[in-house]
């Protein structure tokens, strides 16, 4: 599928897929479609991705736009840093703590669009977010949109978790946040 801007408009669109699929890709043409329309100024972007890296000669994670890519008018929302727990931890426990880190991060970034929605939201890579199994806010934040471009991980490559049920609690999220959306994409 290869929807333009003008077809998500007043819907949920949920992209999700496998590392590597195309998901942040097809997410930043549907924003430099909506810019070029001039929706600019009623435009949130919730960035939950960490920096690009190549684990196994594939990049991982990766924001939707740099910081001098970033036009102005539309409202960029993004921790400093955010942790990829199934790539760097070293242990269980370790995995657990960044899970947590990253939600503690990206939890008042979900309370500012609360506070002061726009019509129009993106959020990439919110799998990072359910990792910690709290769908809430995101529900509420998701409600609050007129239109929402979201993308998230869904597969196999990074399911391994060192046996603490991140990943399984990350896909049963990830399909629970699929049924709220009016259109799901799957790559």
């Amino acid at each position: 599928m290869n929807p333009s801007f003008k077809d998500l408009l007043g819907k949920k669109t949920l992209i999700m897929g496998d590392v590597g699929a195309g998901k942040t890709e097809l997410t930043r043409r549907l924003l430099a479609e909506a810019i070029s329309l001039g929706y600019s100024r009623e435009i949130t972007v919730i960035d939950m991705a960490p920096e690009t890296e190549i684990i196994d000669g594939r990049p991982i994670g990766g924001r939707l736009l740099e910081p001098a890519e970033r036009p102005n008018g539309i409202r960029y929302l993004a921790p400093l840093r955010v942790e990829m727990p199934r790539v760097k931890a070293a242990s269980a426990e370790e995995l657990r703590h960044l899970v947590d880190l990253n939600a503690r991060r990206i939890r008042p970034l979900l309370e500012m669009y609360l506070d002061a929605p726009t019509p129009i939201l993106f959020i990439n890579d919110v799998s990072i977010y359910l990792q910690s199994g709290c769908l809430h806010p995101l529900t509420d934040v998701v409600g609050r949109a007129e239109t929402a471009v979201i993308n998230g991980y869904y597969g196999e490559y990074l399911a391994e978790d060192m046996g603490t049920g991140v990943s399984a609690v990350e896909r049963k999220l990830m399909e629970r946040l699929s049924l709220l959306m009016d259109i799901v994409i799957r790559l």
